[in-house]
């Protein structure tokens, strides 16, 4: 259970103390961060919080959204970058979640926008690194490509990081995204050291009409999370394990009954 991490986005609506206290109780190592609510909080008002419980900040989601035609909306985007990555080293975190953004509004050019992915990433990288912060792609479920993330498989995120030195930039693994893909576990083996997080939740069918909500909890579905986790592990990865799950039923329920529910079934399904 010293890898076990509960990304925040798992209870939307629970308080930062409440979760914070939560998995200090549990006697847990890591939590997971989302830049939004932490803003909200504070910053350093949160690290401070986070270092009290005794735990540590396993990733911050998220920066990136890269892929933007117009010069000025695209240098925003790349200091909005810059302010996630100081984020990252205030909250002492060493990984930055990256979602690479989706094909600009009226393009179809998906060459173009993997090229503003690069361009992105080339310009960040070294900032990060000074910083003690890398950047880790996260490729997401093809049914997102168009509007949210050019990066699908794991193959396409380690073809963009191996370009940087390892140092700089990563890959993230969410059993969501990935668990589909017939190559995935060689793509894990080739990934190593760029592993920055495994991330889980489960493929649950029906999705629902928001398919950005079709995450489910860990065994309701159709993911072998653990032979994942074995294949991450074998690739040399030792780091946190997150639960990250986007789900309204599980937003809506009450967060010390979703908690405990999350950690129950890690144990069972993942650990």
């Amino acid at each position: 259970m010293n890898r076990y991490s509960l990304n925040q986005a798992t209870t939307k609506y629970w308080p930062l103390e409440d979760v914070v206290a939560a998995s200090a109780k549990a006697e847990l190592s890591w939590i997971g961060l989302w830049r939004e609510p932490i803003q909200e909080y504070g910053v350093e008002k949160a690290a401070q919080l986070v270092k009290d419980a005794g735990l540590q900040v396993s990733s911050l989601c998220r920066g990136g959204f890269f892929t933007a035609t117009d010069p000025a909306e695209r240098k925003a985007k790349i200091e909005d970058n810059r302010r996630a990555i100081d984020e990252s080293a205030a909250l002492g975190t060493d990984t930055l979640v990256l979602v690479s953004g989706g094909l600009p509004p009226g393009s179809r050019d998906l060459e173009g926008a993997r090229s503003m992915v690069r361009d992105g990433l080339a310009e960040l990288a070294p900032y990060a690194e000074e910083r003690g912060v890398r950047l880790a792609i996260e490729p997401l479920h093809p049914m997102f490509c168009s509007d949210r993330c050019v990066v699908s498989s794991l193959g396409g995120a380690l073809d963009l990081a191996e370009q940087f030195p390892v140092q700089q930039v990563g890959v993230i693994v969410d059993a969501y995204h990935l668990w589909w893909d017939a190559d995935v576990y060689r793509q894990i083996e080739r990934a190593g050291a760029r592993i920055c997080s495994y991330q889980v939740s489960d493929w649950t069918v029906p999705l629902p009409a928001d398919t950005l909500l079709g995450r489910g909890m860990m065994g309701d579905g159709a993911i072998e999370l653990r032979r994942l986790r074995e294949a991450c592990d074998a690739a040399g990865y030792t780091g946190p394990v997150e639960v990250e799950i986007f789900n309204q039923e599980l937003w809506d329920a009450p967060g010390q009954e979703v908690f405990d529910l999350a950690l129950a079934r890690y144990q069972e399904h993942v650990a």
